[in-house]
């Protein structure tokens, strides 16, 4: 017979798994107060359960240092076991000091010489702190780590960079400041991936736009079967400028199913971010190599983080950091295309004008810019023209007005 306490957390487990709660009834209690809720049973003369009598004066749950306990039928507390195969960050965090910290990301030990990255600001939005942070995360075998997982419990893994910051300085005409900190994102995101040890991106829930560019630029994804990523910032009338461009470009392009010739690599690149295509869970990310072969899926969420530090640890021994990427581009012909097939689309009432214009700052980065097929595009060079079609577009009024919309209304603006 299992005991009191494993029917209580089995019991809040199924009602957040099953029926999406955020707490469970018992964790619930435990907020209320059990002495509270007691009362309140015996004057509506309600009978007491037995068990909440038992919680008078107590918690169900409770954390002492490293530990957490649980309550039992005989009235003192059993040690709830952490699993190595399934476990939160809140495990690993408990009673415990960050490595690292800011206000909006933190670095913790978690063990086996493995350390995870978490963000923590509202819906793990980016900023500049987190940009910081993700810096520093790039240093850690100075400190003697060996290994790094980027996630954290929160519902989303981030939804991207804060677009707010961005309208703030567009309107104030702040160019040399904006322009600075997208460069600094694109250098933290190159540090991540010429770190000289593994990374591994652990996603669930939303991973977007620049929270999907962390994970493009991880050595490796560990996905939680839910988890919806894309590059979505053409919604707001920009693109992506950390990277996301020239990695999705570089990923179509390795993809070893993919038709012979370089457009039907790029086409899908430039479908997935001119659309700003979201996948729907992890193996559809897969099928727009946002998930490259050898990445995994997690259908428990509670493994997604053990299982990444495992992959992590598997990649470490010997770990070499991957060469400089350099890529054969067909330059301005197959922008012009890009351009042309969205100029249908905005012929049929399917695009707008400015889509067109957005489009085409997409399109040129994919394309390689002025190079042709024969030359050799090299990533920083995919950057510099990430960086270039950003500032174009931060400028422009229709940008703008999309920006608002978004943080206004919580939706695309089609102007």
């Amino acid at each position: 017979m299992p005991e009191i306490s494993d029917d209580i957390r089995g019991v809040d487990r199924a009602m957040k798994t099953g029926y999406a709660w955020k707490w469970g009834p018992f964790e619930m209690i435990d907020m209320l107060g059990a002495d509270w809720l007691a009362d309140r049973l015996a004057a509506e003369g309600r009978p007491v359960p037995a068990l909440l009598e038992a919680a008078r004066g107590k918690t169900f749950y409770r954390e002492e240092g490293e530990k957490a306990y649980i309550l039992t039928t005989a009235g003192d507390y059993a040690e709830i076991p952490v699993a190595d195969d399934a476990w939160t960050l809140a495990d690993m965090k408990r009673g415990k000091q960050p490595v690292k910290s800011n206000a909006s990301a933190s670095l913790w030990d978690v063990g086996d010489g493995v350390a995870c990255l978490e963000f923590h600001s509202k819906m793990n939005s980016l900023d500049e702190n987190s940009i910081a942070m993700i810096v520093q995360a790039a240093k850690i075998d100075k400190l003697g780590f060996k290994a790094l997982i980027i996630g954290s419990d929160a519902d989303n893994f981030s939804v991207g960079a804060n677009v707010g910051v961005a309208l703030f300085g567009a309107n104030a005409a702040m160019w040399p400041v904006i322009e600075n900190g997208v460069a600094t994102g694109q250098k933290a995101m190159q540090g991540l991936k010429n770190a000289p040890f593994p990374v591994v991106a652990a996603p669930a829930g939303m991973a977007l736009g620049g929270g999907c560019e962390v994970c493009l630029h991880s050595d490796a994804i560990q996905a939680h079967a839910e988890s919806y990523m894309g590059l979505v910032e053409v919604g707001v009338g920009l693109l992506p400028g950390w990277g996301g461009c020239k990695e999705l470009t570089i990923r179509n392009l390795a993809n070893k199913r993919r038709p012979q010739g370089p457009m039907p690599a790029l086409s899908a690149a430039f479908e997935a971010i001119s659309t700003a295509k979201v996948a729907t869970s992890a193996q559809e990310a897969a099928d727009m190599q946002i998930l490259r072969e050898g990445d995994g899926i997690s259908m428990n969420r509670n493994r997604v983080l053990a299982d990444a530090k495992q992959k992590a640890l598997a990649m470490a021994d010997g770990y070499v950091k991957p060469e400089p990427v350099e890529v054969h581009l067909p330059g301005p012909t197959a922008a012009t295309a890009f351009q042309m097939a969205v100029e249908g689309f905005a012929q049929q009432g399917k695009a707008t004008a400015y889509d067109v214009e957005v489009a085409a700052q997409v399109g040129r980065i994919l394309s390689g810019g002025d190079t042709d097929i024969t030359e050799v595009v090299t990533e920083k060079q995919l950057l510099a023209l990430e960086l270039e079609g950003f500032m174009h577009l931060i400028r422009q009024e229709k940008t703008l007005q999309r920006i608002e919309h978004m943080l206004t209304k919580g939706r695309p603006l089609r102007n």
